[in-house]
């Protein structure tokens, strides 16, 4: 199959260019990017008007499978990473079974070859179970093909096992990417603790349940000398640990979801499930922060959480429902909204947020639109406004608070190893 895309506006942090070019695509791999390419083509794609991006990469996805299907699938997750222009995505191993050991990276990586739409990229668990107590098969699971290890859902609590861990992760040469929630500190709380909790009299979450662990884990990866990367950073607290681990010379590295950086908790309009999220909507000073550490390059990676769950699960109150909302179909238009509209991004930095930086934080060859890499591509018109309605999502989870959002910026195609696997052109 041959592709070649012609005069859209390429955005290729990896190189620094920007500007107008054709792409020519052939066998899945990027044969020229060039002013103006007359090869002949089994097809056009005119990208007039459109970025034309290195792939996104979202290091921070759940798909649900195994064992809770009803949520969400390989096909479905993939298919709505594909339709939000996401070309690989990293699945976090809190399914069941936990992905704990090297058969489980194997089983997925089978079942993503043969089902998915968009690379999987596994993450497999810290202990086994995600039970605190014993260490997964780390070794083992690198080697077949997990590209970071995280206790997703939960933190390790236990000091002297997490160190252990670190310590392996560094030798199997795969980052850690924690999940920083002190859960004694919790006491219940189902969103963020504040005016807005207090007046829906729901129970709330503090900064400091976020900023414990944070702290604590920086100065673990420290001592084993392990890479760090902090998952869904809510808190201006968090952004300063990031901003000091970085000065410090650790590598260490952050990530912020959308919906930390486009709502607070003072968004929340009612007890409604659809808001319910952890960590969960900061206060607008925390969401401030965010946005300024992406602007200054402090937190690295914009990615989704993308956490599916049934209608009925998210139809009870925020005392009773599940942790999570969907974000794959969503993130790039909400990065235009609330970012490159308004000054925070250049329209390159979000192209490093969402595709460079996350490839360089996994070591893998992608986020590139190098002559001689894999053609795994992004297309969108960054000027189409429209309403965000839950019922187009490919995935099966609809739970989310932006439905009937009017947002700016469109995936358009998506391309996978030179093929073609969503296209609205």
């Amino acid at each position: 199959m041959s592709i070649l895309i012609k005069n859209g506006y390429v955005l290729d942090p990896s190189s620094g260019f920007e500007g107008k070019r054709d792409i020519f695509i052939k066998r899945g791999i990027i044969k020229e990017v060039a002013a103006d390419i007359s090869e002949d083509a089994e097809q056009v794609i005119d990208a007039e008007g459109m970025y034309v991006m290195p792939g996104f990469i979202d290091l921070h996805v759940h798909l649900r499978e195994p064992g809770y299907e009803y949520k969400e699938t390989i096909a479905t997750g993939s298919m709505a990473a594909a339709r939000g222009g996401f070309t690989s995505i990293c699945p976090m191993p809190n399914t069941n079974p936990t992905i704990d050991n090297h058969q489980m990276i194997e089983y997925l990586l089978l079942k993503a070859k043969k089902e998915a739409s968009v690379n999987i990229l596994p993450i497999g668990a810290i202990t086994k179970g995600q039970q605190g107590h014993d260490l997964a098969d780390i070794e083992g699971m690198a080697k077949a093909g997990a590209v970071a290890l995280s206790e997703d859902g939960k933190s390790v609590m236990n000091t002297a096992l997490y160190l252990e861990g670190m310590k392996q992760a560094k030798a199997a040469g795969i980052p850690i990417f924690a999940h920083c929630e002190d859960k004694d500190l919790v006491q219940g709380g189902v969103m963020n603790d504040g005016t807005k909790s207090q007046e829906l009299n729901l129970p709330g979450i503090s900064n400091a349940v976020e900023d414990v662990i944070a702290a604590r884990d920086i100065i673990m990866a420290k001592e084993a000398g392990a890479q760090l990367h902090l998952c869904h950073c809510s808190t201006k607290d968090s952004v300063t640990f990031v901003k000091l681990a970085k000065e410090a010379g650790l590598p260490v590295t952050g990530e912020v979801c959308p919906h930390h950086f486009t709502l607070s908790d003072e968004d929340i309009p009612k007890d409604d499930s659809n808001y319910k999220m952890n960590p969960p909507l900061r206060s607008k000073e925390d969401v401030q922060a965010l946005k300024e550490a992406l602007r200054d390059n402090i937190m690295d990676v914009i990615a989704t959480d993308h956490a599916p769950h049934s209608e009925a699960e998210k139809e009870k109150s925020m005392l009773e429902s599940p942790f999570g909302i969907v974000g794959l179909e969503t993130a790039f238009a909400l990065t235009m909204s609330e970012l490159v509209s308004t000054g925070y991004l250049t329209p390159m930095q979000m192209v490093e947020k969402l595709s460079t930086n996350p490839a360089r934080i996994l070591g893998i060859d992608k986020g590139s639109l190098a002559v001689g890499k894999a053609a795994d591509i992004t297309i969108a018109n960054p000027n189409e406004e429209y309403s965000i309605d839950v019922h187009e999502f490919a995935s099966k989870g609809k739970n989310s608070p932006f439905h009937g959002r009017k947002v700016i910026g469109r995936v358009k195609a998506t391309i996978v190893a030179g093929k073609i696997v969503y296209e609205d052109l």
